[in-house]
């Protein structure tokens, strides 16, 4: 196995074997490092956040035709998990090597110069910016920040591993519970509205192209139509009406900069607290497990190489475990903000559902989304200590299954009953499944720690994460799809029903420019909802239905693959396959 060696190097200071902590050392002052990190990167959990104010980049008020669309914003979020995970099984076994500083401080360099690329992209409304800089470069900073301070916990604490594990992934969990409110502080600080023209009728709205302008002192201007909940929901609310495009600032270049800031200098900060036991330290007091203990929590006293781990079949059970269970949580986080208001949203104007619902609940929905994945990362970390990782793993999916089949059973009463009492089930049943993502994540490092042993157990994590890398793709490309799919099947069945002279008359083109308006965002469901014949029931709360069966059927699948889960085959331990390498 190869060991870090001391360099003269500038930055020898940040290897391995310049931060072997002393005989006195207090082990409790690893975790709050490994907690703030956390804290810095686990707020991509809160990106949803963003989602409105990006898709609005230009029209502020409502999105105008060049605004990105709501898919494309999602799968910024999509390329920064993909490279969380690439980053991640490609720099398990360079940690190990480095030592934790060393990737904590290049985590700290990626994680804040992705978000000042980013502000760069948003402010020349160019895609592919925030795509390198968020998507890439922060995703990467995001792997490296995430596994820099799993197997160094581990070690520091080998009587407790789902605990340690727990406290090195809570604070993932809940930076969504700072960057929440943070970003939303932000996001208002640097809005301005844009320029108002008028009521929509008091002003002659000119159609070309799908697109709507006004003559403005001789000169066409393209503006957009914001509807009276568009407009409550700016930064600085506004009235129903007629908004001229690229006059107002969503604040989400400003934020992104300010975030890329302060997150660097904490990380950086952070960093600097690692610190690695020496050779054979152990906690004062610890006896380690007989080998009756250890197999009955299913637990290993050898150890598997990095390289030989991926040759067994339990690497590639728990890969499934994991990449379901994340496909499963993922898609929903990355849209939670937006889900929750289509949802219920809709509701009538003046039903007290409708003055719930605020865009303040909303984004108070994201906040809690957060403090409930954090909570689950050390409860259920913690819990698995006592009832094994395999049983913990078996209580995600039952109870998984079963919650997420009932959201659209939930979805389609309020669509017909706007009561409270669904809005309760939703909550709650949403709650429990992000305690149960969060616990997924937290449990996975010591489940691989009993299944491999510790000596690689950071690589091995590092690897088995492209499992997410797949679940950034998979639950974000689902939830999409799926909710355009229905969306199409929405505007299409509400079309059907409305007078053709009442749509000319409300969008200054014919029904046989259907997908022209609809591909210019002059045409969606809730600007429908606003002609439609009386009685007509809005479709926006059933649009993530057919998803939440898929997610469904994820957990199942990955419930069997846990089920099916064995020790490991002794011909894989490291003293019958790497003879030189010691345990």
């Amino acid at each position: 196995m190869s060991n870090s060696k001391t360099s003269g190097g500038f930055f020898s200071f940040l290897l391995k074997d310049r931060i072997v902590a002393s005989k006195n050392f207090n082990r409790w002052r690893i975790p709050p490092a490994s907690i703030a990190i956390h804290l810095c990167i686990g707020s991509v959990y809160a990106w949803s956040i963003f989602n409105p104010a990006l898709i609005k980049e230009l029209g502020v008020a409502s999105s105008s035709a060049d605004d990105w669309s709501l898919g494309a914003v999602v799968w910024i979020f999509s390329v920064a998990i993909v490279s969380l995970g690439l980053a991640a099984a490609i720099a398990g076994k360079w940690l190990e090597d480095v030592g934790p500083r060393c990737v904590g401080v290049t985590a700290a360099t990626l994680w804040g110069g992705g978000f000042i690329i980013g502000s760069l992209g948003i402010y020349t409304h160019q895609l592919w910016l925030v795509y390198l800089g968020y998507g890439v470069f922060g995703g990467c900073g995001l792997g490296l920040g995430y596994v820099s301070p799993v197997s160094t916990l581990i070690r520091w604490f080998p009587d407790r591993r789902g605990m340690a594990t727990g406290m090195a992934i809570m604070g993932f969990g809940g930076g969504a519970m700072i960057g929440a409110p943070l970003k939303k502080f932000l996001l208002d600080y640097f809005a301005k509205a844009p320029d108002y023209l008028g009521a929509e009728g008091a002003v002659n709205l000119i159609t070309e192209g799908g697109r709507r302008f006004v003559d403005v002192a001789g000169e066409k201007v393209e503006v957009v139509v914001a509807s009276a909940t568009e407009a409550a929901q700016m930064a600085v609310p506004g009235d129903a009406g007629v908004y001229i495009v690229g006059t107002g600032n969503t604040g989400a270049t400003g934020a992104f900069l300010t975030l890329g800031i302060v997150y660097f200098i904490i990380m950086i900060i952070a960093a600097f607290q690692y610190r690695v036991p020496a050779e054979g330290w152990a906690p004062k007091g610890y006896k380690p497990p007989s080998p009756e203990e250890s197999a009955a929590k299913m637990k290993t006293l050898d150890n598997v190489h990095i390289n030989q781990a991926i040759k067994t079949p339990q690497f590639y059970q728990l890969w499934i475990v994991l990449c379901f269970n994340v496909s499963a949580g993922i898609g929903v986080i990355g849209v939670a903000k937006t889900m929750m208001s289509e949802i219920f949203g809709s509701a009538p104007s003046g039903s007290e559902l409708a003055s719930i619902v605020t865009a303040t609940f909303a984004g108070t929905y994201v906040l809690m989304i957060s403090v409930f994945n954090m909570c689950g990362r050390i409860i259920w970390a913690s819990l698995s200590d006592y009832i094994g990782r395999k049983n913990t793993y078996h209580c995600f999916f039952v109870l998984g299954t079963l919650l997420y089949l009932s959201i659209p059973f939930t979805a389609s009463a309020v669509s017909v009953n706007p009561s409270v009492m669904y809005l309760v089930m939703f909550y709650a049943a949403t709650m429990i499944i992000f305690t149960m993502y969060g616990g997924g994540f937290a449990t996975i490092p010591a489940y691989l720690a009993d299944m491999f042993g510790t000596m690689h157990v950071g690589g091995i994590h590092g690897r088995l994460l492209t499992a997410w890398s797949t679940a950034g793709v998979l639950g974000p490309f689902a939830i999409t799809y799926l909710r355009n799919m229905s969306v199409t099947d929405s505007i299409n069945n509400l079309v059907s029903k409305i007078d053709p002279t009442l749509f000319l008359e409300k969008f200054g083109a014919p029904v046989d420019k259907l997908e022209e308006l609809v591909k210019a965002k002059t045409v969606t469901v809730s600007k429908l909802m606003e002609i439609v014949p009386e009685g007509t029931v809005d479709p926006t709360p059933s649009l993530y239905n057919t998803t939440m069966y898929a997610m469904a059927t994820l957990l199942v699948i990955a419930f069997f693959s846990n089920l099916f889960i064995r020790p490991v085959n002794s011909k894989h331990h490291v003293q019958n396959t790497h003879p030189g390498v010691l345990k």
